[in-house]
């Protein structure tokens, strides 16, 4: 039986959540892992958040809470790391909560097959529909394996959270500052830097999708961050490991579709970039539909480009409606 008395700092980055946060932070008190450091880091919330945190503090010595002022969700987490004492760290979003047993399941898988890193699932949560994408598999594998099944969405995420990581991979590794997406551009390293990465495909995390009423909104160019980090992360990735180039084109394709997914989801038209997405995508469309290993979504939304945006859109429209998942987007830490 493993011992569970290793101390693993929780973070968790705080901005303008007063009616999530209170949940989030009492799924993690309440974990069957005792032994934690909570860091809750303020970055400069407006809001009641920080009175909340505050509060709950009074009730948990083992939770922290750092005020800071507003830099984003990736330099909160930095100041997460840079003042975590565990030697274990996994990161929670504010407006999200987790199983009791997540931090058990995530210690225990890794202490198991003697890994860097270990990576649970999750359920995402829409206001009419739950997506499970668990897959109950158990596992451990080398990077470059991992990583495949990352380029493919086969079964592992880049979301920072969800996963458990020796913090010593944190030494020469932070989250870009001031962008989007910052997941994109980290955790692909993490994996890279990791010996071994054990998955136990178990959802233990539930992903909080709210409903933001955010079609009337005018498409952000920092959606772009998206491209930005995939183009990084797959450049670096074909470079290390030359065997995984089709599957870093699918990745990158993906990352087209999504930002023009964000565009036809604003009732505000960009010309100019919707010209720039259907370009790239239109030159790159059939060498990612000739992977037999390109996700069926992948598959409707590229086929759906050969008559348009428009035709997109309406695609796109329907998909999202029949899914569960129109008009929802995920609270941001700006």
């Amino acid at each position: 039986m493993i011992k569970m008395n290793e101390l693993i700092s929780i973070i968790v980055p705080i901005y303008n959540v007063e009616k999530y946060v209170e949940k989030c932070i009492n799924s993690i008190t309440r974990q069957t892992y005792k032994n934690l450091e909570i860091i809750l880091v303020n970055d400069g919330a407006t809001d009641n958040s920080k009175l909340i945190c505050e509060t709950l503090a009074k009730k948990d010595k083992r939770i922290q809470l750092i005020n800071k002022e507003n830099g984003g969700l990736s330099d909160a987490r930095n100041v997460g790391i840079d003042n975590a004492n565990g030697k274990y760290i996994s990161f929670i979003d504010s407006d999200d909560y987790v199983e009791e047993n997540y931090v058990e399941l995530l210690y225990n898988t890794m202490k198991q097959y003697d890994a860097d890193m270990s990576i649970a699932s999750h359920k995402v949560i829409y206001e009419k529909n739950i997506i499970d994408k668990s897959t109950g598999k158990k596992f451990c594998d080398r990077p470059k394996q991992i990583l495949e099944m990352l380029l493919y969405d086969d079964g592992i995420d880049t979301s920072a959270w969800g996963k458990l990581y020796k913090s010593k991979l944190f030494k020469d590794i932070q989250f870009p500052k001031g962008r989007l997406f910052e997941d994109s551009a980290t955790t692909y390293k993490l994996i890279d830097k990791s010996e071994k990465i054990a998955v136990y495909s178990k959802p233990v995390y539930n992903y909080i999708i709210r409903n933001n009423s955010i079609s009337n909104e005018k498409f952000s160019e920092k959606k772009l961050d998206l491209i930005t980090s995939t183009k990084e992360m797959t450049e670096y990735i074909k470079i290390k490991y030359p065997e995984l180039t089709k599957a870093c084109n699918r990745r990158l394709m993906y990352a087209y579709l999504s930002t023009l997914t964000q565009l036809a989801k604003s009732k505000v038209k960009n010309k100019k970039i919707q010209k720039e997405l259907m370009g790239y995508i239109c030159k790159n469309r059939s060498e990612v539909l000739k992977d037999k290993n390109t996700p069926k979504r992948d598959r409707i939304g590229l086929i759906s480009t050969i008559f348009g945006f428009h035709c997109f859109k309406y695609i796109w429209k329907i998909y999202s409606i029949f899914t569960g998942r129109s008009n929802k987007s995920k609270v941001e830490n700006n």
